[in-house]
This record gives structure tokens, sequence and C-alpha cells, in this order.
């Protein structure tokens, strides 16, 4: 197909059977449920629903770093949102996350329980909760924090929404998108390349949320895993980005994790669902 074969009506109509794809069922013009279906709760403070994608994998990340700190009140039920089938339609989840999207957290520690929906919302929370962690103390330190963290969920849409969207998933290749995006990613890797050029992590010496939330997306960019795009956007050239997601992915907190509601690749990296500490431990042994 033509890149210019498509002229926009003066309307657009939604056209539920046009170009039927693996998103199909996940993509509609409208908010609100599709379905009644409450969400499961267990019996720790903090009740996920999530996916392992980048997003999701930001906040179990977090989830277990607070309980390497020793932040037993951060422990969590985490719930499998399958979002091929529709799960996050659900009346109970967009009771909690009214966008429809993952994660969704609740918090029953607080009467009545309290919803955070967006993952930069839940790692502000979470640090907040528990006594800033992973948050510098000074506060122009903090503002660097925040504008990484506000960075991150400005470009990430470009990353995944548009070049992962049209260089991965799109019923055909277009090349008008692949490049116009293909060319701001690799900008926003040379951003992060001349920023980790001057500091060990993203906001400066401490390791912080910053690199909680980049690093699910860019981190697994830089090491082959989004998209399989690696050599496509040759990342190796990234060395500073490379060095850094190396050092994150070494964390036992972050190896942890990122297993948590995965249901692909190696099955001694998927932990479906996770509601206790020793589920890694049945993992392991299973493989």
């Amino acid at each position: 197909m033509s890149d210019t074969a498509y002229v926009p009506p003066k309307v657009w109509t939604w056209n539920q059977d046009k170009n039927e794809n693996r998103f199909s069922n996940i993509n509609r013009p409208i908010a609100g449920p599709t379905h009644e279906k409450e969400l499961s709760v267990g019996k720790h403070p903090f009740q996920l629903y999530s996916l392992a994608t980048p997003n999701g994998v930001k906040v179990t990340v977090m989830l277990e770093e607070l309980l390497e700190l020793g932040h037993k009140g951060a422990e969590y039920d985490a719930w499998l949102i399958n979002i091929g089938e529709g799960n996050q339609f659900g009346s109970g989840f967009v009771a909690v996350n009214p966008n429809s999207k993952i994660p969704a957290l609740m918090d029953h520690s607080t009467n009545p329980p309290t919803r955070i929906f967006e993952s930069g919302a839940m790692l502000l929370y979470l640090s907040e909760k528990f006594g800033s962690a992973f948050m510098p103390k000074d506060l122009a330190k903090r503002a660097e924090v925040y504008s990484w963290l506000m960075w991150q969920m400005g470009s990430a849409p470009y990353l995944g929404g548009g070049f992962g969207h049209f260089y991965a998933y799109a019923p055909f290749k277009i090349e008008y998108a692949i490049d116009r995006f293909a060319m701001e990613v690799k900008r926003q890797l040379d951003v992060l390349d001349r920023r980790l050029g001057e500091s060990r992590y993203i906001a400066g010496d401490e390791y912080t949320i910053a690199d909680i939330a980049i690093w699910p997306w860019y981190g697994a960019l830089a090491k082959g895993v989004l998209y399989e795009a690696a050599e496509f956007l040759s990342v190796h050239e990234y060395k500073n980005v490379n060095r850094w997601a190396d050092e994150i992915s070494g964390r036992p907190a972050v190896k942890r994790g990122r297993m948590v509601n995965r249901v692909w690749g190696e099955k001694s990296s998927q932990l479906p669902e996770r509601h206790d500490a020793s589920d890694f431990e049945k993992v392991a042994k299973e493989d």
C-alpha cells in the first residue's frame, strides 16, 4: 500500500472491522467499562493490577525495591490483567483507572482505600508514602528527578505508540511513519546518552525513581529487548546508556520486578501473578 493512498474523510468514523490486527480488541474511541467484572483482592496492603509492559515493570520494580529496603508495608499482590482479552475494560478495573490502561494500584492500608492510576503517579505516591524513598532530600536534586520523570512520561509515547507501533505492530510498513519516529527515538537515546556521560544515574549520583521510570523503556531498548529493533536503531552506539542499563538490570529487586505479571519469554522469566516473596523461589525451582 502506498504512503499516499489514504485521503482522510471530512469526518472520521470508527470502522471496527477495518485493518483487523492484534490491537483490534484493545483500541476504541470511547471510554468506560464493556462488562461487569470485580477485581480480585489479596491479603497485602497493595493490590496491583497489571501486565509486564514497560509501564507495568516500573511499578513492580519500585515495590520490590521498597521491600529490598525493608519496608514491609510495601507488600503487594500483583494480579494479571490480560489487555489482549480486554480485562482492562472490566467495571472493577475502570473504577480504579478510568483510562483503562495498566497498571492500576489500590492502597488498602488507608481507609477508605486509595486508588492510584498512571505509573508515574504510582512512583511518586510510593516514594512519598515510604519516607521519600529513592528521592533526594535536597530540593534542587528533587527537581532534577521530577524533570526526568516527566521527560519519560512525555517521551515514551513516541517510542511506544509511535516507533514501536509502526515498526513492529502495524499491519503494513509506512516508511514515512517509521522514519519519523526512528529519528525521534534516536534523538531521545542521544539525550540520555549525553546525560549519562555526566552522571552515574539519570538524575545524578543517586539511584532514584527517575531510573526506575526510564529503565524499563530505554534500558530495554538499548539491550535489544524492546521491539527487536537493536540493529535497526544501532543501539550499541549509546555506550553510556548501555552501561547504565546493565547496572540497573543487575539489581536484585529489578530482576524480580521485571518478572512480575510477565507471560511471555523464557519460563524462568515469568511470574504471571505475585502474592508472596516466595513465589520467585517457586519459579526458580520449576526452571
